[in-house]
């Protein structure tokens, strides 16, 4: 349905210059680059001309004043127009732009418009390219090998091949404006950069190996002796006679394109005017046959043994052929004496009725003997001395599947008119019909020639590869009116300009792979003349080409290119495919033929044609895509082409979500899906990089790793920061081989941000389900208890979530990737059961090469009534169970009067921790009651100004700079006496006046207040709990670093945080005492449920 524009002129009321001149000032204007919603830069415009120029264009008018902010990133829709009229598409590199020089003697390049049309731009190269050596060479052969109808299937599966690639080109071609790059650019920018690099290269590999064969062709026109060395010789100068002429200049191929061309229309007209005079006359090319045995009568003028001349009877040129002298009584070969020869004509016409014999095919090993069917003959019992005389033989072994790939190439080249979409005037309309009509008339002119040459020419010359049977001349020339020669240049002039075409393209294909940058090692290839000709890329071109030359055989080069050109086809109708299922929005084809049941019947056939063509060489043509796309998968640049893979990747992953949800996980499939909790330095770089390469070890690229961390303030003002620190916190993952998702967020303080990252990280069923964090190490030291608060917050959360918890202490002391630790344990003490994520996680990092040497030790503690020989039996059986291999170790803790030095060390803990709380209350009492102070003073003074002013003459006392901040940190100060952990605050300094009574005896309140506090810690007993709780991280300390000072990792048990939070202090302390003289350590805690599992 068309879409109708109203253009509406909008009146300025106002007169002189517009109201944007007024807003926006040239020198204010500058163009910033503007940004998507994911703050990474994008284009600046959806249009490939887009010129400076436009950048100065304002908008005149008071009517548009509301987006007048924003006319610098969303142009006006008049700009919009009118960069679309001036839209032009150039090609890259295809032909070459006249040059001129100005007065000033700099050269400039004049740009011709595009005014190719569909004939001109597409018709005639596409069946230039698709008419050609196989035509005049091979097709014959072909058709007399295999016969009518199996030619006949051979014409028809390659032609519907191409016409269903066609017809998926079409689509992608027509889906937006193509730039020069023709067939790589739209695979490329339909399946991505692996794709299409991969493809790419294959294209290039085959449009190169089309090269030599379109010189093979060339040379074996020219010879009448097609010797391989004599191909090799005479074929490497022709290549380098080729690529002189492709890198003097393109244009000299441009313009003899025409002219190869009309040799190959003429050609064909000649065939066809031959094929009509057969049924008026006949032409005389007589064959020659010994029984039913084909000779090459190069070598002789008459088919006879003996001729009488003047009743004497001599013997012929032929007859010195088979015996072993000129004479009568000569010993002559035995096949030869029993059997006669037979003149038959070589071209019997179209209403001879020979094409009954060559209906059906005659395939055969090498070396087999060309015969005519129907003929008779005495056959003979040693025919070993066979291959010295001038019969006709065949020289390769000839099977369905062999003629399938030599005559593919015949149909190659329907990219043509895509490669040319730069130079087209519209291209969306011109490739679809010419690729399509050139694609129709090529295949009914392969079909036709099928039939037509089975109908006028006889089998056995129709198998003769070479035309030794009609003295050398093409087979198809014999056919030809009015003379072979007419056949001879036109073939020769066809593979000349062919061959001249192949390496235009291929090194430009090449230089466009280049230069799109995502192959590294073919960067050298994307540089070339001041001009834009691809030196370096037509050097690797001929190097390439002549290995194809040296193989010397047309034969066997033919099936080498089926593949890549097959494989290419096959792309393209996948890109096709993939676009129609994914229903992309950008996916709206000016072509509406098309459908994706097209698309993979397409890409079916093209799959089917490469296997039958040559299994091997599929499998090697499918190896090489393979390893390019692997190779750029991991070191090529990451490109973002908005390709179908990628949507694909999105729906595949939508529906894997969806399913996950539906089902929870099972114990088997159970791993841990962390989410680590990264801390952030000044610089927003990372600040523990050895928790990523732990979470590597730990992970080994499997599951789901999610890397956050939380910057405080608002998105507003830190939206820049956020994403710096993901970029940094991005490269520092791709440092320690660290694959997972990073995501910070902005929070109005770090406990929100972390809360919400615990509960919304992931999506659907790919959650987290363990939280790693690396432990407080200075929260003793810190000026404030945010640090030690929001970690056993953070432990709270992760419990209420059942999530498992892992923190790690002395983090930095832990290996990094590249190290190996030869020998060590890893020891597990298993206090309390937590679902079996203590022993899950050695085994896991033991599968990890940094740790692969340790060897696993598991502790578990006995009480006085437990039965130790016991338990040791049955954790053994437990882990037998488990298929883990361990050391089992039974450690007795007896109950012991707990120690002076436990009672003394609580009490400690207990009176820092009131000290604390007694230094934080005063702290925030006074900062109440100077901001009270203050609030009074400032009503006083502007209520009674005149009365102040002289009570401040008489009885006040002016403070004029007062500093509260003084007297805290003397209170501080004398906290300090009594412990090492006093905090510093920053200094208030405020301003007012006091009377000098209030003054005295707001100082002697504040002097007396620590002397209480003191008083009181002194008196202080600790509580029972705490006692209990310390004696048991001490002896428990002292059970683990008796055992396990030497290990290279510890994991525990952690211990859940008190219900209380006023013991929250006290509990970082137990923790602290739990770990104290250990270098590694792992603190576990279990999520809640069972992750490991002895049954299968």
């Amino acid at each position: 349905m068309p879409t109708n524009f109203t253009v509406v002129p909008v009146e300025d009321g106002g007169a002189g210059k517009s109201s944007l001149e007024l807003v926006f000032r040239e020198e204010d204007i500058t163009p910033r680059r503007p940004y998507s919603g994911d703050n990474t830069p994008r284009e600046s415009s959806p249009f490939i001309n887009n010129t400076d120029h436009d950048r100065g264009n304002y908008y005149d008018g008071k009517n548009m004043a509301l987006f007048e902010e924003e006319i610098e990133s969303n142009p006006m829709v008049s700009s919009l127009l009118n960069k679309l009229a001036n839209y032009t598409n150039l090609t890259q590199g295809v032909t070459e732009h006249e040059e001129y020089e100005n007065e000033d003697g700099v050269t400039k390049i004049a740009v011709k418009s595009s005014q190719m049309g569909t004939f001109i731009g597409v018709y005639l190269p596409c069946m230039q390219n698709i008419l050609g050596v196989i035509l005049f060479l091979r097709l014959t052969w072909i058709v007399g090998t295999a016969g009518i109808m199996e030619s006949f299937a051979i014409v028809v599966m390659c032609c519907t091949c191409t016409m269903l690639t066609a017809i998926s080109m079409s689509a992608i071609a027509t889906n937006g404006v193509v730039p020069a790059g023709g067939s790589y650019y739209m695979i490329s920018r339909s399946l991505g950069p692996e794709f299409g690099g991969a493809v790419g290269l294959c294209f290039y590999l085959g449009t190169t190996f089309a090269g030599s064969m379109y010189i093979l062709g060339t040379i074996e026109i020219l010879l009448t002796d097609a010797m391989l060395n004599n191909m090799r010789v005479y074929g490497t100068c022709c290549l380098a006679l080729m690529a002189l002429v492709v890198f003097v200049g393109v244009k000299y191929v441009n313009k003899l394109a025409l002219v190869f061309l009309a040799c190959v229309v003429l050609s064909i007209m000649a065939i066809y005017a031959g094929v009509i005079k057969t049924v008026i006359e006949p032409p005389n090319y007589p064959i020659c046959l010994l029984g039913n045995r084909s000779l090459q009568n190069h070598n002789f003028e008459k088919c006879m043994k003996t001729e009488v001349i003047k009743n004497v009877t001599y013997t012929t040129e032929l007859w010195k052929l088979f015996c072993d002298s000129p004479h009568l009584n000569a010993t002559c070969d035995e096949y030869f004496t029993l059997n006669n020869l037979t003149e038959i004509q070589g071209i019997p016409g179209l209403l001879s009725g020979v094409i009954k014999d060559n209906m059906w095919g005659e395939y055969g090993p090498s070396g087999m003997l060309v015969e005519k069917k129907n003929q008779s003959s005495v056959p003979v019992q040693d025919n070993s001395r066979d291959i010295y005389k001038p019969y006709i033989f065949n020289d390769i072994s000839t099977f369905f599947t062999l003629l399938v790939g030599i005559y593919f190439p015949s149909v190659t080249g329907i990219m043509a008119g895509s490669n040319r979409s730069g130079d087209l005037r519209d291209a969306q309309r011109s490739i679809p019909i010419g690729t399509i009509l050139a694609i129709a008339t090529t295949s009914f002119i392969y079909m036709t020639c099928v039939v037509l040459f089975g109908a006028c020419i006889e089998g056995v010359v129709l198998r003769d590869k070479f035309g030794d049977s009609v003295k050398k001349n093409l087979v198809i020339g014999t056919l030809a009116w009015p003379s072979p020669w007419v056949i001879v240049i036109g073939s020769f002039f066809s593979c000349c300009g062919a061959g001249l075409q192949s390496l235009t393209g291929a090194p430009r294909l090449l230089q466009a792979i280049a230069r799109d940058g995502i192959v590294p090692f073919l960067q050298v290839f994307g540089h070339g003349k001041a001009n834009g000709e691809p030196t370096w890329a037509l050097l690797m071109t001929v190097g390439i080409c002549e290995i194809g030359i040296l193989i010397a055989s047309l034969d066997a080069v033919a099936p080498i290119l089926s593949m890549f050109f097959l494989m290419c086809y096959l792309f393209v109708n996948l890109a096709c495919a993939v676009q129609t299922l994914l229903r992309t929005p950008n996916w709206r084809p000016r072509f509406k033929f098309y459908h994706w049941t097209l698309s993979f019947l397409g890409m079916s056939l093209c799959l089917s044609l490469m296997f039958i063509s040559s299994w091997y060489y599929a499998l090697v043509a499918m190896s090489i895509a393979g390893c390019i796309y692997k190779y750029i998968e991991y070191r090529g640049a990451e490109k973002e082409w908005g390709d179908g893979i990628r949507g694909l990747s999105l729906n595949a992953a939508r529906y894997a979500l969806i399913r996950l949800e539906e089902v929870p996980t099972h114990t088997k499939n159970w791993r841990p899906q962390l989410l680590v909790l990264l801390k952030l330095d000044s610089d927003l770089g990372v600040k523990h990089p050895r928790l990523l390469s732990f979470t590597t070890q730990l992970k080994a690229g499997k599951g789901l790793t999610i890397v956050s961390s939380v910057l405080e303030g608002t998105y507003m003002t830190l939206g820049a920061e956020a994403k710096s620190a993901e970029q940094n916190v991005k490269s520092a993952m791709h440092l320690e081989r660290t694959k997972g998702f990073c995501h910070v967020v902005v929070s109005s303080n770090l406990r929100d941000g972390f809360s919400h990252l615990i509960q919304s990280a992931g999506l659907g069923g790919m959650k987290h389900n363990a939280v790693l964090m690396a432990w407080p190490g200075g929260w003793k030291q810190a000026e404030d208890s945010y640090p030690w608060k929001n970690f056993i917050e953070t432990v709270r959360e992760t419990t209420s979530a059942h999530q498992a918890l892992l923190v790690a202490k002395n983090i930095d002391k832990f290996p990094c990737n590249q190290d190996r630790l030869g020998e060590g344990t890893i020891d597990v003490w298993w206090i309390v059961h937590d679902g079996g994520l203590l022993m899950l996680l050695p085994f896991l990092l033991r599968q990890h090469k940094v740790w692969r040497k340790c060897k696993m030790r598991i502790f578990t503690v006995a009480q006085m009534n437990d039965n130790s020989i016991q338990m040791k039996k049955d954790l053994q059986m437990f882990l037998y169970h488990l298929r883990l291999n361990a050391v089992v170790e039974v450690v007795e803790m007896h109950d012991s009067d707990i120690a002076a030095f436990t009672y003394e060390k609580t009490l400690v803990m207990e009176q820092r921790s009131q000290m604390l709380k007694q230094m934080q209350l005063s702290r925030t009492e006074r900062e109440r009651e100077i901001q009270s102070i203050t609030d009074e003073s400032r009503n006083s003074i502007e209520k009674k100004s005149s009365v102040v002013e002289t009570l401040q003459a008489s009885n006040t006392l002016q403070v004029p700079s007062l500093s509260i901040s003084m007297d805290i940190r003397e209170d501080e100060e004398s906290h300090a006496n009594l412990s090492d952990t006093a905090t510093t605050t920053p200094d208030h300094h405020v301003h007012m006046t006091w009377t000098k009574d209030k003054l005295i005896a707001e100082r002697n309140r504040k002097r007396g207040e620590p002397n209480v506090g003191v008083k009181d810690l002194f008196n202080m007993k600790p509580n029972q709990s705490n006692v209990r709780r310390m004696h048991t991280a001490v002896k428990l300390n002292e059970v683990v670093v008796n055992k396990s000072q030497g290990a290279q990792l510890v994991l525990l048990n952690m211990p859940g945080p008190p219900k209380n939070k006023g013991g929250d202090e006290n509990y970082m302390e137990f923790l602290e005492v739990l770990m104290d003289g250990l270098d590694r350590v792992l603190l576990v805690r279990g999520g809640g449920r069972e992750v490991i599992t002895i049954y299968s």
